[in-house]
């Protein structure tokens, strides 16, 4: 069982930069890949971004490439997510996930078998 919290939510202006974390327990959790979907209003959880546990690759989804960075740091059990450039249409709620097995179908939400609670993230113009 891997328990997964996320931290760094918040409100922000069009043009900010927010930074999420994430602490997973439980497991190694060098083992696993992780990572990020959010979940705006009336809309279905989409994939953000996403790391294998080597750091090796990484992956995004087209409305956040370049302005979000997913990182991690094996040693504190945490996995990041910078987003830079803040948007209006950024706003939802965030949630950090874990993932065992091949680096393969990241974006897809059914991956992933441990997910945290969320963080609400709220962007203005």
């Amino acid at each position: 069982q891997v328990q997964v919290v996320e931290s760094g939510g918040g409100l922000a202006q069009a043009g900010d930069s927010l930074r999420l974390s994430c602490v997973a327990s439980g497991r190694t959790f060098s083992g696993y890949h992780m990572g990020w979907f959010r979940q705006a209003p009336g809309k279905e959880r989409e994939f953000a971004a996403a790391i294998s546990w080597s750091s090796l690759y990484t992956d995004y989804t087209d409305s956040v490439l370049g302005r979000y960075t997913i990182s991690r740091d094996n040693g504190k059990n945490t996995v990041y997510l910078q987003m830079n450039g803040l948007k209006p249409e950024d706003t939802a709620v965030y949630y950090c996930a874990a993932a065992g097995g091949q680096y393969v179908n990241m974006r897809q939400a059914s991956r992933y078998n441990w997910w945290g609670q969320g963080t609400q993230v709220t962007v203005s113009s």
